[in-house]
């Protein structure tokens, strides 16, 4: 089968157009369609295919094969015929407008820290561009500004498909060797790159272009992306959480890293003082235990405390466990001077748990008991007598 023209590549603006219909096939979820033309532009070189209708029905996908595109249709459309298509305007506009601040941000960062555009995809909510270098925070901010100051100068973005002399005189970005015709997407002064995708016609039409994270990644950096209308929604969305955040502390939004230091002193003021309760508690519940087997029950203890508990309650005795209520059990911490892990082993296999640790501390869970049934098996585990 021949190749289907391209319309996109000649007017990226298009669309509505007119075809026919040379082949239409079962797939999955729907049908294949072929058409001599088309201005649906199929997913590839990182970017989504084009999305519409086609004679009356809903195409969800564009896929290319050899040269042929094949429209993802939801129903069957009759050979041979001529129908109307168009594509989803707004899903076309945001693929360009994502595609072309790609160009714009890749171009600057390749021709400033010297480095390659290692891998690159559009993503529904969000871009990720992957390079072999590694930036700091300042020279994301520093780029992206720049970025952003190439939009502002709404330059044009020139497509064009050099002869082979000429095309080996230029220089430009390409992530693999290409061979046969090489379509070039120049923004002068920013960028110079062999792609197949569709892109704005000026840099204005970007919007915006906002860097959302820069992680290291691979030996270098992925960084997070959004341009034009997804920029303006991460704004958005970022105002109404600033917002909310502003009314849950009774802060001015200007105000909010500040009122956050204050919540989180506050927090950890609070967790000292719940510490120290739950400590006091702890030496309260734990005064009237001697003896070889000593067994606490802690209620108001907090767990991060379990294990320092045990370890104080051991002193002076062969076997100390603590015990936190939790909803079906309870949480343990058992120490002493002897190896605690036979009578570790011993709890949960009497009382339906789990736990692990080296000599002189076990941890675990289990599932009931009451501590004067835990305690006769600790006495068992010591060599002591029952009391």
């Amino acid at each position: 089968m021949q190749p289907t023209i391209r319309l996109f590549d000649a007017d990226v603006n298009l669309r509505a157009f007119t075809a026919r219909v040379l082949s239409c096939e079962p797939a999955k979820d729907g049908f294949d369609v072929v058409l001599d033309r088309t201005a649906f532009f199929p997913e590839g070189g990182g970017q989504m295919g084009d999305r519409g209708t086609l004679g009356g029905a809903a195409v969800r996908d564009t896929h290319e094969k050899d040269g042929v595109i094949l429209h993802r249709a939801d129903r069957a459309l009759p050979v041979g015929a001529e129908v109307s298509g168009e594509i989803d305007a707004l899903h076309r506009l945001d693929m360009m407008q994502q595609h072309t601040g790609e160009h714009i941000l890749s171009g600057l960062i390749c021709r400033t820290f010297h480095c390659d555009n290692v891998g690159f995809h559009i993503g529904t909510d969000a871009v990720t561009i992957d390079f072999n270098t590694v930036l700091t925070p300042e020279d994301v901010a520093r780029v992206e500004r720049a970025a952003n100051e190439a939009v502002w100068r709404d330059q044009p973005v020139i497509t064009q498909i050099p002869d082979p002399q000429t095309l080996a005189a230029m220089t430009y970005r390409s992530k693999k060797e290409l061979t046969g015709e090489v379509r070039i997407v120049t923004i002068e002064g920013v960028d110079c790159c062999a792609c197949c995708g569709t892109h704005c016609p000026t840099t204005g039409r970007v919007g915006q272009i906002r860097v959302l994270s820069c992680i290291h990644y691979k030996g270098g950096v992925r960084l997070t992306i959004v341009c034009g209308m997804r920029a303006l929604a991460a704004a958005d969305a970022t105002l109404a959480e600033n917002r909310a955040v502003s009314q849950a502390l009774s802060a001015k939004q200007g105000e909010l890293a500040q009122a956050v230091e204050r919540l989180l002193r506050d927090r950890d003021e609070q967790k000292l003082r719940a510490d120290r309760l739950a400590d006091r508690a702890f030496a309260l519940a734990a005064a009237s235990e001697q003896g070889a087997v000593r067994v606490v029950a802690a209620e108001g203890l907090a767990p991060a405390q379990l294990r320092k508990a045990a370890g104080r309650l051991a002193e002076g005795a062969k076997l100390a466990l603590v015990l936190l209520p939790r909803e079906d059990g309870w949480s343990f911490a058992l120490s002493g001077s002897m190896d605690v892990r036979p009578a570790a082993q011993a709890l949960c296999a009497a009382f339906g748990g789990k736990g692990g640790g080296p000599a002189d501390m076990a941890q675990g869970v289990l599932a009931g008991g009451e501590p004067e049934a835990l305690r006769a098996v600790l006495v068992r585990c010591a060599g002591e007598s029952a009391p």
